[in-house]
C-alpha cells in the first residue's frame, strides 16, 4: 500500500493554493503524497470517508495562552492545556502570546515542549515575568525595572526555534508612566533578536484615556511584519476615533505591511467595532481566539466559533479559512511549512462542517448578534495521524447557541 491514510469525499478548500473542489488527499509517512480526484481506496491502508465536509490546511490559532506551570491552578493560572485548544479543537498549530517573560520562560522548554500533539510556538513577553498576575487584574509592567532587555535577548538566543517574536501589552500603569518609552524598549528587543513585535491594544486594566494617543504613536512606530492584536477592541486605546472612524495611522500601518489580528479574548472583541471596521473596508489579516481556561467557557469557546462570528459579520468562507491558514502562516513567517495543502508538506489538516441555521453569538461585552452559518471541527490530522476531538466547549458540543429556540 503506497499510502497510510486517504481522505476521500471532502471539499478541499485552500485559498492560498487556489484549491476549492471535490478532491482526495493521500498521506504517506506523515506528509501529503497526493492531491487529486478519485484516488482509489485500494491504494491506502486506511480510508477516512467524508460526506462533503471541508478539508482545509491545518488551522493556526496565533493568539492563545497555553504555557502552564508559570502560575498556580485555582489562583492565578490562565493558560489552558495546549492540546485542548489545539488538535482536540481542530487546530494543528497554536502560538502562545506572551504568557511568560525572560525570567520564567524556562517552564516552557522544560515542562511543556514535547508533551503535546499540537505544534507549539510562542511569543516572549517583554515584561520579564510575563502575565501570571493577569488573572488577578495585575499588569506585568509598572516601571522600566520590569523590563530586562539583556535577559530577553539571551533567552531568544537560547531557544530561537521556539520563540517567534516579542510581545508587548499596552495596559495599566506603564501606559501612563512610560508610554512611548515602553514601545521603544519593545522595538529595541525586536531589533536585537531579529523578531517581529506583537502588541496588545486596549487598556483593559486602567482604561486610561491617554491610551488612544499611545496607540497612534505605536501605529507610527510599527514596521512591516509587526503584529497588532485585539484590533477589534472597544476599550480605550482602540483603532477608531471619537467619531468611530478608522484612525489614519491604522491605514498607514496597513500599507506598510503591519499585520492586524482580532484575538477575541474575554475583553478584546466587540461586534460593533468589527462591523464598523468592515464597513470602512478595513479587515483583520488573521483570526485568533486569545483563549484561556475561562475564555473557553465563554464568550470565546473555540477558534471555529470565532471564525463563525466573522461569517456573521459578512466575511466569505474562503476569506475566513485563509485568515487561519495561509494568512496566519505568513504572519508567523512560516509560509514555507505551514498553512497550505501541498504535496511534500507535513500532513496537517483540519476537517470542518458548515452547519446552516440560526445561531446566537456573543462578543466580549456579551452583546448578542446572529449568524446563519456555524463552523465546527470534525477531524484533526496532525503530521498524518488522525486525532480525536474533545466533546466541545458547550454542554451540547461544538455548535454555538441555537437562536431558533
Amino acid at each position: 500500500m503506497p499510502y497510510d491514510l486517504l481522505i476521500k469525499g471532502g471539499r478541499v478548500l485552500d485559498p492560498g493554493q487556489g484549491l476549492d473542489g471535490p478532491l482526495d488527499i493521500a498521506i504517506a509517512n506523515g506528509d501529503i503524497a497526493a492531491i487529486r480526484a478519485d484516488i482509489p481506496p485500494a491504494e491506502a491502508t486506511r480510508v477516512m470517508q467524508l460526506k462533503g465536509q471541508l478539508v482545509v490546511p491545518g488551522m493556526i490559532d496565533m493568539h492563545i495562552h497555553f504555557i502552564q506551570g508559570a502560575a498556580t491552578p485555582g489562583l492565578n493560572e490562565i493558560a489552558g492545556p495546549p492540546d485542548l485548544a489545539g488538535v482536540q479543537s481542530g487546530v494543528t498549530t497554536v502560538l502562545d502570546a506572551g504568557t511568560t517573560g525572560a525570567w520564567n520562560f524556562g517552564v516552557y522548554p522544560h515542562y511543556v515542549v514535547g508533551k503535546t500533539q499540537t505544534r507549539l510556538l510562542c511569543m516572549l513577553n517583554i515584561g520579564k515575568m510575563g502575565i501570571p498576575g493577569q488573572a488577578l487584574r495585575k499588569p506585568e509592567i509598572y516601571t522600566t525595572e520590569d523590563v530586562d532587555i539583556d535577559a530577553t535577548v539571551k533567552v531568544v538566543s537560547m531557544w530561537p526555534k521556539l520563540i517567534q517574536g516579542i510581545k508587548l501589552r499596552l495596559v495599566g500603569p506603564a501606559l501612563e508612566s512610560m508610554g512611548v518609552k515602553l514601545i521603544e524598549l519593545a522595538k529595541e528587543a525586536g531589533r536585537e533578536t531579529k523578531r517581529p513585535l506583537m502588541v496588545h491594544l486596549g487598556d483593559l486594566i486602567s482604561h486610561n484615556q491617554r491610551a488612544g494617543e499611545v496607540t497612534k504613536a505605536l501605529l507610527r512606530a510599527l514596521e512591516p511584519g509587526d503584529i497588532v492584536t485585539h484590533v477589534c477592541t472597544s476599550v480605550p486605546g482602540g483603532v477608531l476615533d471619537g467619531n468611530k472612524r478608522v484612525l489614519p495611522e491604522l491605514r498607514e500601518a496597513e500599507q506598510r505591511g503591519v499585520v492586524f489580528d482580532p484575538a477575541h479574548g474575554r475583553s478584546g472583541f466587540n461586534f460593533e467595532v468589527a462591523q464598523r471596521l468592515a464597513e470602512q473596508d478595513f479587515h483583520p489579516s488573521t483570526i485568533s481566539t486569545d483563549i484561556t481556561i475561562n475564555g473557553r467557557k465563554g464568550p470565546i469557546h473555540s477558534l471555529t466559533e470565532t471564525m463563525s462570528k466573522f461569517l456573521a459579520l459578512g466575511y466569505s468562507l474562503p476569506d475566513v479559512i485563509a485568515m487561519v491558514t495561509t494568512n496566519a502562516a505568513k504572519a508567523l513567517r512560516r509560509e514555507n511549512d505551514l498553512g497550505a495543502l501541498a504535496v511534500g508538506r507535513v500532513a496537517d489538516i483540519s476537517i470542518l462542517d458548515v452547519v446552516n441555521g440560526k445561531w446566537r453569538f456573543r462578543d466580549s461585552q456579551e452583546n448578542v448578534f446572529h449568524g446563519e452559518q456555524a463552523l465546527v471541527p470534525v477531524h484533526t490530522v496532525r503530521a498524518g495521524k488522525p486525532i480525536s476531538l474533545d466533546w466541545g466547549p458547550h454542554p451540547w458540543g461544538w455548535l454555538p447557541e441555537d437562536a431558533a429556540t
